[in-house]
């Protein structure tokens, strides 16, 4: 399953410097606008220990971690939805991603240039918002024009649409996001035909033909906040109760510079690094942790001699769909799963004690996979 985030922000946040550490890969990160005009893209694996206890435990001869995509995109400006700094071509790149990655600098640094004086991180998070509103209204004022000609037509399907449309329009011009995932998630509480009128009450029908139109602003975000080691950091109160309370969304603290110096060194280096500096927790591996979580991602297991690996399906998938993550024959010829948690059969020792003790389960078709199952596919 190839999902990926999307990093963006203002031009001199740290993007660049972040995807650097992230990925290990060089990409440009100079001290001007624009730097990066391609998108740069790196895999990186999700930080799990539970893959490298398995692969002990197994002696596998491969490890292969879950895995998540990061494409580094170009400084959004204000006015880019006009086509300012190139802002369409970015908005088109952020547009392919399945989730946003917003870095929001909150150093101040005399010797790094910020395209509105200084860090203001609440004004640069408006910004940034605001560019990919607008750039949706486009969008969805341009559907609405194609859309009435079937309404007139008497289209039921056209009408459906046409209310959804205007419900995302009026959202969208009170310079709020699309709160497509609040929306499915109250769906699961409650008759979804039985909706009010507020911003989070979309029916099945309207979230299906709302996905398909791959708007940006519905699009999971997790604020970056980048610090500096050594440099004065803006008072991050303010901005911590902005993405908590208004926004409602996820956010991490992050040494860009930091992390990418630290990539360079051996894991024990690391930790030795980081104990120095009272710091216990990589930033970056909490950005990965939290992508994956954003987008609504777990993680099953399978162990064995050849591989240990872990596979990427989304949360609440069946035993069937899961198997799909391997190849195509286990959905289609699945006949059942044997199961595991990973720290059962870490503590029985051995696959054969396990079954002994009863710990591994025979499931069917209609099993929900949990997130650090070992699973064993009979087809």
């Amino acid at each position: 399953m190839s999902l990926s985030m999307g990093i963006v922000g203002l031009p001199n946040v740290g993007k660049s410097t972040l995807f650097n550490a992230l990925t290990k890969k060089c990409v440009p990160a100079e001290n001007y606008p624009f730097c990066t005009i391609d998108p740069s893209v790196g895999v990186v694996a999700v930080p799990d220990e539970r893959i490298w206890k398995l692969s002990e435990f197994s002696k596998s001869a491969k490890t292969i971690p879950a895995a998540v995509e990061f494409v580094d995109i170009a400084g959004l400006v204000k006015g880019a939805s006009a086509g300012e700094g190139l802002g369409n071509k970015f908005l088109a790149h952020i547009r392919e991603v399945d989730a946003i990655a917003q870095v929001v600098r909150v150093f101040e640094d005399s010797n790094i240039l910020h395209v509105d004086g200084g860090p203001n991180p609440v004004r640069d998070i408006e910004v940034i918002n605001m560019e990919l509103i607008l750039s949706d209204m486009e969008t969805v004022t341009k559907r609405l024009g194609n859309v009435e000609k079937d309404v007139r037509k008497g289209s039921k399907e056209a009408i459906v649409e046409k209310d959804m449309l205007t419900k995302v329009l009026h959202i969208l011009e009170s310079e709020n996001l699309v709160p497509i995932q609040r929306a499915e998630s109250r769906i699961l509480d409650q008759d979804s035909t039985n909706r009010g009128s507020g911003p989070e009450d979309f029916s099945l029908e309207e979230i299906k033909i709302l996905k398909n139109m791959q708007l940006i602003t519905m699009k999971p975000i997790i604020y970056v906040l980048n610090q500096k080691s050594g440099s004065k950091n803006v008072d991050t109160g303010p901005v911590v109760e902005f993405i908590t309370n208004k926004l409602k969304s996820q956010y991490v603290f992050v040494d860009a510079g930091l992390e990418r110096d630290l990539s360079e060194l051996t894991e024990e280096e690391k930790i030795e690094y980081r104990s120095g500096l009272g710091v216990s927790e990589s930033g970056i591996n909490s950005l990965i942790k939290e992508s994956y979580n954003t987008l609504g991602l777990i993680t099953y297991l399978t162990t064995g001699e050849d591989e240990t690996r872990a596979w990427t399906v989304k949360k609440d998938s069946t035993a069937p769909v899961a198997g799909l993550a391997i190849h195509g024959d286990f959905k289609d010829k699945f006949i059942r799963a044997e199961v595991i948690n990973w720290q059962e059969l870490l503590n029985a020792s051995s696959y054969g004690s396990a079954r002994e003790k009863g710990l591994v389960r025979t499931e069917g078709k209609e099993y929900v996979v949990q997130d650090g199952d070992v699973i064993e596919f009979k087809i």
